[in-house]
């Protein structure tokens, strides 16, 4: 495959889009997510954040870990924030890089909006990256990588909101979505498992019947309030404003070997 026939591909990757409304003040909202201690506790996609540097201007490089059973996939990073700007609005954008062969995410770019509103502030995220692991990792990303990942971020959001707004604590939430996960899964399970008794004892009737109300009930309980949902998120930009990178990002130098590559977004 060529360069430019690769770089139209690249392009053609949808940037993976979350927003959340969070009712607290700026300054809480912006501790919770930028300091590095506190970021990994809600953000399923990083395990640490080691910052290594920070010039006068607030640019910082860091390094960050995920960690999976077997092995911790490694990369570095460069951030520069805005927390004041004469709109109201606060800023953060990034660009990543890692080198690990095992990683599905390759070389990317991101940015924050924190836009307040009379009752909220609207917590922002886009971002974009070239599909690491070769060819394997280009068939998987549309299909289960990018979805995957969509999924994290907007769960990852419900948890900050969670903390945020109600001292509800990331581990805390997360043990309460396993549980509920767990819950609904087991009632489905024990749905499939009446219906086939049924239909091997004679009687289907009646095992269809409970069956079907088992699995309505596992799928229609309300979670509690304390249990994360993606689905409380927008995963689609509402304007083409929130879907365009602050303009910082484009003068960001980007971390890792020279001359790689960032799958870049569009600037405002």
């Amino acid at each position: 495959m060529g360069e430019h026939q690769s770089r139209l591909l690249s392009s053609e990757r949808k940037q993976i889009y979350v927003e959340i409304a969070i009712h607290v003040p700026m300054e809480r909202l912006w501790t919770l997510s930028q300091d590095p201690d506190l970021h990994p506790r809600w953000d399923l996609r990083f395990s640490r954040i080691i910052p290594t540097s920070r010039d006068a201007e607030g640019l910082t490089r860091f390094r960050y870990e995920f960690l999976l059973p077997f092995r911790t996939i490694t990369g570095t990073g460069i951030s520069l924030g805005h927390r004041f700007r004469g709109d109201g609005q606060a800023t953060s954008v990034l660009k990543f890089f890692t080198s690990d062969a095992l990683s599905p995410i390759g070389p990317g770019s991101g940015y924050w909006r924190y836009i307040p509103t009379d009752q909220a502030i609207r917590f922002v995220t886009g971002y974009n990256y070239e599909p690491g692991m070769g060819r394997l990792g280009k068939v998987l990303d549309g299909r289960v990588v990018r979805p995957l990942l969509g999924w994290a971020t907007a769960i990852s959001f419900d948890r900050l909101r969670l903390w945020a707004e109600s001292d509800v604590d990331p581990k805390e939430s997360r043990n309460r979505w396993i549980i509920d996960a767990t819950a609904r899964s087991a009632g489905l399970l024990a749905a499939t498992l009446v219906i086939r008794q049924g239909f091997d004892g004679g009687r289907p009737g009646t095992a269809v019947v409970l069956g079907v109300a088992a699995a309505t009930a596992s799928l229609m309980i309300p979670r509690h309030w304390t249990v994360p949902r993606a689905g409380r998120c927008l995963r689609r930009a509402p304007d083409r404003l929130s879907a365009r990178a602050p303009s910082a990002l484009a003068s960001l130098p980007s971390p890792g070997r020279t001359g790689a590559r960032v799958q870049s977004l569009g600037q405002e």
